[in-house]
């Protein structure tokens, strides 16, 4: 769903006289639509989909979305856990954290790996080729200065 048909189904919502919406998380398709049901005003309770997954019969996008309705309705369902904003901005940055020292791991495997390649066990030399002195020797070996070993 793009922008557009979010605020159509506010429209649409809004018509009704609905106050109260119920939705299921699936991977990170709900998060745009659940954002701008909340910016609307509207009370949305963001359900697992383990909550309904046990519903006998043929499973259609539909006819999910109508025992939803009805659960919600009878008041059967729960809401999921839902970090403050605060929270999910810290989150976001820790998890963005991690994805970069892990890449920043494999990128230096990389260069242990060129290195063994040139016949050069730096990586046993000095615990940490990408501190001072192995980034120095490292820029030596690009800039094709001999190095002498003692």
């Amino acid at each position: 769903m793009y922008t557009q048909d979010h605020q159509q189904l506010i429209d649409h919502l809004r018509q009704y006289e609905i106050t109260s919406v119920a939705m299921e998380s699936t991977g990170s398709y709900w998060q745009p639509l659940f954002n701008a049901l909340q910016e609307a005003g509207f009370d949305v309770l963001l359900v697992s989909g383990s909550q309904t997954k046990n519903v006998q019969g043929r499973k259609t996008d539909v006819i999910n979305c109508l025992w939803i309705q009805r659960f919600h309705s009878l008041g059967l369902l729960s809401g999921s856990f839902l970090l403050s904003d605060t929270l999910q901005e810290l989150r976001t940055y820790y998890y963005h954290r991690h994805h970069l020292i892990e890449q920043q791991a494999a990128y230096i495997h990389k260069i242990q790996k060129a290195l063994r390649l040139m016949n050069s066990r730096l990586d046993v030399a000095i615990r940490d080729i990408t501190g001072k002195s192995g980034l120095a020797i490292i820029e030596a070996i690009l800039a094709g200065t001999a190095i002498r070993m003692s």
